[in-house]
């Protein structure tokens, strides 16, 4: 997508339209391939936020915790369009644990990007414009946090939007299975299952999910399979 193809009014009075004081936290803003989600492969922003209240155990993005540098919602949009890209997804961290966030999400899709919100499920999620595409992570015992889950946030849940559950062993698995079960997940949206990287064999998963004929998509990190854990890719 071009800068051309966006709406006029993500440039025009963009001062005016954002409340002041409307500040981020940002741990960093890239361009890669979508490594998660049924975007799978897609290139994509990514908008980084800083800061999480949750310590997964597992835990890739640890670097986002502090630091980071305040920014504007018009700052941020304004680089997001540097790419010309028509996928965005902001990540954290937890990046609503940070108020302005629902507003840049509106932002980004009143520009006319296809935005995707990836969260812990910890925090209340009722403030996200519908259009974004919200992939909720539910923290499964071996990440430590499964306390943390905000279940209220399932009924908030959209058709377009999808459940993560990062599975570390077969205790997890099971857990996530009858979670699934139990709140009728495939029902309202798709469910992803993916192995915690260091953790769980990729294929000793889907093996589970066969035998199990669960109806879920089953996927690794495809930025980890091309780079590693580098950051920004």
């Amino acid at each position: 997508m071009s800068t051309s193809s966006l709406r006029p009014q993500a440039f025009a009075g963009i001062r005016e339209r954002t409340k002041p004081g409307s500040l981020l936290r940002i741990t960093e803003i890239f361009y890669s391939l979508q490594g998660e989600t049924n975007r799978v492969g897609l290139p994509t922003v990514f908008v980084r936020l800083t800061g999480c209240p949750l310590r997964c155990r597992y835990c890739d993005t640890a670097y986002a915790f502090h630091g980071g540098r305040n920014m504007s919602v018009d700052e941020v949009l304004h680089e997001v369009m540097r790419y010309q890209a028509h996928y965005v997804t902001v990540t954290g961290g937890e990046p609503l644990a940070q108020r302005s966030c629902p507003a840049l999400l509106k932002r980004l899709c009143d520009a006319g990007f296809a935005v995707s919100l990836e969260t812990s499920g910890a925090v209340d999620v009722s403030a996200v414009d519908r259009r974004v595409m919200k992939v909720l992570d539910l923290k499964t015992p071996g990440s430590g946090e499964t306390d943390k889950n905000r279940y209220a946030n399932l009924r908030l849940l959209c058709e377009h939007d999808q459940v993560k559950f990062v599975i570390c062993d077969r205790a997890d698995y099971d857990w996530a299975k009858e979670t699934v079960t139990r709140f009728h997940l495939p029902e309202c949206c798709e469910v992803l299952f993916s192995p915690a990287s260091g953790y769980l064999a990729p294929a000793l998963l889907a093996e589970w999910i066969l035998a199990d004929r669960l109806p879920v998509r089953f996927q690794i990190q495809l930025h980890k399979f091309l780079w590693g854990d580098v950051p920004g890719r």
